[in-house]
């Protein structure tokens, strides 16, 4: 999937360009950013043990911490990268202040988040995997993020709702929420964190991952129905900054 996303970034580059990933995780999707042409690399990431592997990725410039006014110079980068963490920012509007000024005119930023909007939030409610509490601290319908980047001078150019990566999983992880007491048991389980899941056998979560398994085809073809109407659990946007 990171490279997927990578190969998507880099057509909007040329050699020489710069690119910033906010929210860079591990460094993976850069190091694949590298890959498909001469670029100049930058992310940002939180203090923690993903910034420290990014660290350790070659030719990824980092800072280690929220991305801040006078970071960079405007009009500094041809494609600015969010990928599932616009959601989890203290500051949004901070943040896309910032960005609409280091973006280059003409240049493109590509972001996704959870969409509070979908068949799937509708269908949970609070037992909805993306909202992912206490971590997302707040949510946009597509269309007012879209209007809200309209006034920043940023014109829609792709909108996608279809996420093999998160939408299917979502679906199934929410279907468990709605049957167990506890949340995101097989997410934590998958992740390794033994000590959330202690009090669950053995059993009952090699039970769960077979479910999620065995009944993923399904709920690909779900998310691709949903997608058709808009109302995928996730959503990403490609947008140009054209004013």
């Amino acid at each position: 999937f990171r490279m997927y996303r990578a190969r998507q970034a880099a057509k909007y580059m040329s050699e020489g360009d710069n690119i910033l990933d906010i929210g860079c995780g591990n460094g993976r999707f850069l190091m694949h950013v590298s890959k498909y042409g001469k670029f100049n690399i930058y992310g940002t990431e939180m203090p923690g043990n993903s910034a420290e592997r990014a660290k350790r990725v070659e030719g990824i410039n980092i800072k280690i911490e929220q991305i801040d006014y006078y970071d960079f110079p405007n009009k500094t980068f041809q494609v600015i990268t969010m990928f599932h963490v616009f959601e989890h920012l203290a500051e949004p509007k901070k943040t896309l202040d910032i960005i609409s000024n280091i973006i280059k005119d003409n240049g493109y930023l590509i972001v996704s988040f959870p969409n509070i909007d979908s068949l799937q939030a509708k269908m949970f409610k609070g037992k909805w995997l993306h909202l992912d509490p206490p971590r997302h601290l707040f949510f946009f319908k597509p269309d007012d993020f879209k209007d809200i980047m309209d006034d920043y001078g940023f014109t829609t150019i792709k909108t996608s709702f279809f996420s093999i990566e998160q939408n299917p999983f979502g679906f199934q992880q929410s279907l468990l929420n709605a049957i167990f007491h506890k949340r995101e048991v097989l997410f934590e389980y998958l992740k390794g964190n033994t000590n959330y899941v202690k009090d669950y056998s053995r059993l009952n979560l090699i039970a769960q991952k077979l479910f999620a398994q065995t009944t993923l085809p399904l709920f690909v073809i779900s998310d691709l129905v949903a997608s058709l109407l808009d109302k995928g659990a996730t959503v990403q946007f490609v947008m140009k900054k054209t004013k």
